[in-house]
């Protein structure tokens, strides 16, 4: 398989919504209000690193956290949903 190397799609902008408290994708005549920790997932998407990169260093920042399977179902659902490249 590949190695994948997630980065946002062109248009799709990652921000954070101090208001709101909460992280934010602005999509062309969309925002989606991300839940939880999917802002840090996606803020580690910058086309450096692969999938197994992003899994090792959230593993590090929240450990016992089950992102090694987790991150990757998530990565894959956004990709699908044309958010990632």
């Amino acid at each position: 398989m590949t190695p994948w190397y997630p980065k946002l799609a062109s248009g799709v902008h990652l921000r954070h919504d101090r208001i709101r408290g909460t992280d934010l994708l602005l999509l062309p005549e969309r925002v989606v209000v991300l839940e939880g920790n999917a802002g840090d997932v996606l803020r580690l998407c910058d086309g450096r690193r692969d999938v197994p990169a992003i899994v090792a260093e959230l593993s590090r920042r929240y450990p016992g956290a089950p992102v090694a399977t987790e991150v990757p179902e998530f990565l894959g659902r956004i990709r699908d949903e044309g958010w990632l490249r």
